[in-house]
């Protein structure tokens, strides 16, 4: 059974470190696949989200060469608002033999139970939580997903004395906690030293910033 990691957001617009937080899951949880895949109409868009189209393209060329990195368009071609637990229901069918884990931040997981039917969400898939500049895995502390881990052990992950862990759920399924290279780099940084004519190089591949540039996004 191949074990895929399905990394989903907005990727407006993909950065690198997008790009390194997903080489390390793949790698601390030897999984066969980390599948991106940016959103397409959410019940959360902002005016400066850049079309569905232009994101896919974005990461398709910012993860070329990467045999473990695919790119979906299952949320981007869709019509219709993009839910986590529809998503991941059109995977489990596409991919029967697959198990998925559903890779996050520390904030994502705190929200989890607002999302569209979270305890069916958790039944079908893993959670990988990855750390996230401005969050402590401490916060995780009052999430009804992940009992039975002591505030300790969460300090020890914050402090990175150790560098993940793995929290048995029921019914059979795992709460992944990790930590990630913490890459001062965000994605409305970015768009804002467009907005301001400052240059974003080194911040992202450089496919994506002549395909920016090309397409005059951000502007």
């Amino acid at each position: 059974m191949k074990k895929i990691g399905i990394y989903g957001g907005a990727f407006n617009p993909v950065h690198y470190g997008h790009l390194r937080t997903a080489e390390e899951v793949y790698e601390t949880f030897s999984l066969d696949k980390v599948f991106f895949i940016p959103s397409g109409r959410t019940p959360f868009d902002k005016p400066d989200l850049a079309g569905s189209d232009h994101r896919l393209e974005m990461i398709k060329r910012a993860v070329k060469g990467n045999r473990h990195f695919s790119v979906s368009d299952i949320e981007a071609k869709s019509h219709d608002k993009s839910y986590t637990l529809d998503t991941v229901k059109k995977l489990k069918k596409l991919y029967p033999d697959s198990e998925f884990s559903f890779i996050l931040g520390i904030d994502a997981f705190c929200d989890l139970p607002y999302w569209k039917q979270p305890d069916v969400l958790k039944n079908l898939v893993s959670f990988i939580v990855i750390s996230r500049p401005g969050y402590a895995f401490c916060d995780l502390q009052t999430s009804p997903y992940l009992k039975g881990v002591s505030i300790r052990t969460l300090k020890k992950l914050d402090s990175r004395r150790i560098s993940a862990l793995t929290v048995d759920t029921p019914p059979g399924r795992k709460v992944f906690l990790c930590n990630v290279t913490g890459l001062m780099i965000s994605a409305s940084e970015i768009r804002n030293r467009i907005r301001d004519g400052e240059s974003i190089k080194y911040l992202l591949p450089d496919s994506v910033k002549s395909y920016i540039i090309s397409n005059t996004l951000y502007k």
